[in-house]
């Protein structure tokens, strides 16, 4: 399929959406609990052979993580002919179901990417709708094969759960939104304000630190989960919300959409929260296929590549032929050599796909830190030799 041109969504698309969930990863990390202790037998005899009725027990996360560490994920998802994809069905602009069914939004692109890269065909995902509590735990058991699901790379989630975070794919950090009729213009206006959080979060430990670190007194009015705070927000309960900043241009959108009064976010960035896929630790070979596959539309995107001219674009330099796989080069990424083709001519270029779902959100692209290195941006990938 050929990428959609940016279609600008509705104000009631976006405001039953929002309702639901919107943007940024606020979820604290969630470390699976260690599997029970063995009694040790009681003496040294052989323990007698199970009966031949007794049913095989599941496969636990280390029996996951050692299948991993053996490689085979990509000869899996070639086996099965399609990519298990972790998303979550009700962050607009990221992911989010039409009323037709289908999976739209930044995060869906980049399932379909990898299912372009690896199989030729951008329509072979099974997205797997997860909640926060289940992304790592669906990761490290094997249920899903890549996780593109808002969610930030940090040191304890690379250490602790077993994800293995290839190339980011969006460059976002925490933000603080009030009424515009505040006068409020930068953190120091918040003193003694109440601000809307969600509890146990590392957007609650982002806010307790910046503001411990700038002396700045505040009181945290804790919700149990993030559209619990902003619906708090709103009822008036605090004088500020604080969310990751994708999520922050997605709730102003809605409520001005929907008349309400003017926001304003904060101009500081409180945080950094680098977005992208996670696949599980110990497969080089399926990591490396996915890193490359999304690191082929940023490569795309400055060669000036996109859906509309790659198939019929020539090798006119050497580094351009080799992206279009011409004579077949191959280097050794388990990748067909028309890997980038597929890709780009089915889903897009990342600008594409980042101005088509993001741009009418409110975040802009040009001269962000999400532009390409050569515009000052931080989009910066290794060459394709």
């Amino acid at each position: 399929m050929t990428i959609r041109r940016t279609v600008l969504l509705s104000a009631a698309v976006v405001v039953a959406l929002v309702a639901a969930a919107c943007g940024g990863d606020d979820d604290a990390t969630t470390t699976p609990a260690p599997p029970p202790a063995t009694d040790a037998p009681a003496d040294t005899a052989a323990p007698a052979p199970p009966p031949a009725t007794e049913a095989e027990p599941p496969p636990t996360t280390e029996d996951t993580v050692a299948l991993s560490q053996a490689g085979g994920r990509l000869a899996e998802v070639l086996d099965r002919g399609s990519v298990r994809c972790g998303v979550r069905d009700a962050l607009p602009g990221f992911n989010f179901l039409t009323p037709d069914g289908e999976h739209e939004g930044f995060d869906s692109d980049f399932c379909r990417v990898i299912a372009a890269a690896v199989l030729g065909d951008a329509g072979a995902v099974d997205f797997v709708d997860l909640a926060t509590s289940d992304r790592f735990t669906a990761l490290q058991s094997g249920e899903i094969d890549v996780l593109v699901r808002n969610t930030t790379f940090t040191a304890s989630r690379d250490g602790k759960e077993a994800a293995n975070f290839v190339y980011t794919t969006l460059y976002d950090g925490q933000g603080v939104v009030v009424p515009a009729s505040t006068g409020i213009t930068d953190l120091e206006g918040l003193e003694d304000a109440n601000i809307c959080v969600a509890q146990g979060t590392t957007t609650e430990l982002n806010l307790t630190d910046v503001m411990r670190s700038r002396g700045i007194s505040f009181n945290p009015v804790t919700f149990g989960e993030s559209s619990e705070a902003r619906v708090g927000y709103t009822a008036g309960q605090c004088e500020a919300f604080t969310s990751d900043k994708s999520s922050l241009a997605v709730f102003k959108f809605e409520i001005e959409a929907g008349g309400g009064d003017e926001q304003f976010i904060l101009p500081e960035t409180i945080s950094k929260e680098p977005l992208g896929p996670a696949v599980l630790d110990g497969d080089t070979e399926w990591a490396q296929v996915v890193q490359w596959a999304v690191m082929a539309t940023i490569q795309a995107w400055e060669f000036g590549l996109d859906s509309g001219n790659i198939a019929s674009a020539t090798g006119d330099n050497p580094a351009l032929g080799r992206f279009l796989g011409e004579e077949g080069f191959d280097p050794g990424l388990g990748l067909p050599s028309d890997f980038a083709v597929q890709v780009v001519s089915q889903v897009g270029n990342y600008e594409e796909i980042y101005r088509q779902h993001l741009e009418p959100l409110g975040l802009p692209l040009d001269g962000s830190v999400n532009d390409l290195w050569t515009n000052g941006g931080l989009l910066y990938v290794p060459p394709y030799r």
